[in-house]
């Protein structure tokens, strides 16, 4: 339990991490944090696909596959629809841009409401993974997603401080949208610990959740500034640098 909560707090930190480096370094340019964006989404790929679904296929015994695909289509679906009512990055980049006063400050806040909703099922995502009982695996998926929090608590910050927000309120808030990731990662260990029987249908639902972030999220977002080459050179090592970590952890 206390190997859950130290990862939950370091997932949910990362956040964190990123908030302050966007207060130091205000105007990171869209090619460097598009390569690092894409390296985290190499990351969360290689760890969906071998941390999530195909566990949840190895689990689901004579009905393996099908759980799994079903899993994964509602784990896609599940985000999809929260998409609908709290659209995410790709669809607020411009927060950013437009945030010149107090005027812009409704879509800013809206800007960090959605990305402290969606740290939530990225959260139960990591502690779905310690509910399978597999650590190495877990800590793969956990590191994964906490590298996708470094450039996402970076964005958050340029736009609220241009739209008017206090430097420690705006710390505050970026805190809290990790605070949301912690709590997920709770949840998800919790529910797949009281109910064993659902471990491979949670594990593809994570997945599902996990692959549909990368695709609808966070690919358009790094081929959107005319970096597409290096972004995709980069979520190449990201993911062989997680499959290499897998087998030589395995």
């Amino acid at each position: 339990m206390r190997m859950v909560l130290l990862t939950a707090l370091g997932v949910g930190g990362a956040t964190v991490i990123g908030a302050l480096i966007g207060f130091v370094f205000k105007k990171l340019s869209h090619k460097f944090s598009d390569i690092v964006l894409s390296f985290a989404a190499g990351v969360m790929l290689a760890a969906a696909v071998l941390g999530l679904i195909l566990p949840s296929v190895e689990y689901g015994g004579r009905f393996g596959l099908l759980i799994t695909v079903v899993g994964v289509f509602a784990g896609a679906i599940c985000i999809n629809l929260v998409d609908g009512l709290v659209p995410h990055l790709h669809k607020l980049a411009g927060a950013e841009a437009e945030a010149h006063n107090n005027r812009d400050l409704g879509r800013v806040m809206l800007f960090v409401t959605a990305i402290a909703i969606h740290n939530l099922p990225e959260g139960i995502a990591a502690g779905v993974g310690f509910g399978s009982g597999d650590t190495a695996q877990a800590m793969l998926i956990a590191g994964g997603i906490a590298l996708q929090n470094i450039p996402e608590g970076m964005v958050i910050i340029g736009p609220m401080l241009a739209a008017g927000v206090k430097p420690r309120r705006t710390f505050v808030l970026a805190m809290l949208t990790g605070l949301v990731e912690v709590v997920g990662t709770l949840l998800g260990y919790f529910a797949v610990r009281a109910a064993s029987a659902i471990l491979p249908f949670a594990l593809a639902f994570a997945g599902g959740t996990m692959l549909y972030v990368i695709s609808d999220e966070m690919i358009p977002e790094t081929h959107a500034h005319g970096h597409q080459r290096g972004a995709t050179y980069a979520l190449l090592v990201g993911f062989c640098f997680l499959l290499v970590s897998d087998v030589l952890l395995g």
